[in-house]
């Protein structure tokens, strides 16, 4: 005790400080520690389901952009089908348009052609009909005198075979 006394302290005092320290730390950890452990533990766990659910919203987010990707990418790639499609069957339109232009065209060449083939024998026609003519009328001068229908027809026929063959040469030239 004399070690107290030396330092002035006054041992029934100290005493009742211990247990009142001792009974308010019992009190606080009772009442008041519990309670604040308890919140901060509330706490730690909202936030730490705050993070969970922050992450969870990321990755949903992250999921939500690929797929949206992936759409977008679809769409291009319908969209490009449907691009292709339409070139396809404006190609096949064109290629039929004029394969059909030009069968027409063809036809119509392949009549003309015709026409004109036609209107060429007629037009041979009536020259060897005017030849024709022209050489009786000639043979009938040369002669001056009246020819029976057989002799008329031997000099048509003979100067018909000397005018044909020079006529199909004049015709190239």
């Amino acid at each position: 005790m004399e070690f107290f006394e030396a330092f002035g302290v006054d041992l029934p005092k100290l005493v009742f400080q211990i247990v009142n320290f001792l009974l308010l730390l019992y009190l606080l950890n009772r009442f008041l520690f519990k309670r604040v452990f308890a919140l901060l533990d509330e706490r730690q766990a909202r936030i730490s389901k705050g993070l969970e659910d922050a992450e969870a919203a990321a990755r949903d987010r992250e999921l939500a952009r690929a797929e949206r990707e992936a759409a977008l990418a679809d769409a291009r790639k319908e969209a490009s089908e449907l691009l292709a499609r339409a070139n396809k069957i404006a190609d096949d339109t064109r290629k039929e348009i004029l394969d059909t232009a030009r069968t027409e065209a063809e036809q119509v060449t392949a009549r003309a052609r015709e026409e004109i083939n036609a209107e060429k024998e007629r037009a041979m026609a009536e020259l060897r009909a005017e030849v024709a003519d022209l050489a009786l009328a000639a043979a009938g001068k040369l002669v001056r005198r009246e020819m029976d229908a057989e002799t008329q027809r031997r000099l048509v026929e003979e100067f018909l075979a000397e005018v044909e063959p020079a006529s199909p040469a004049k015709a190239r030239s």
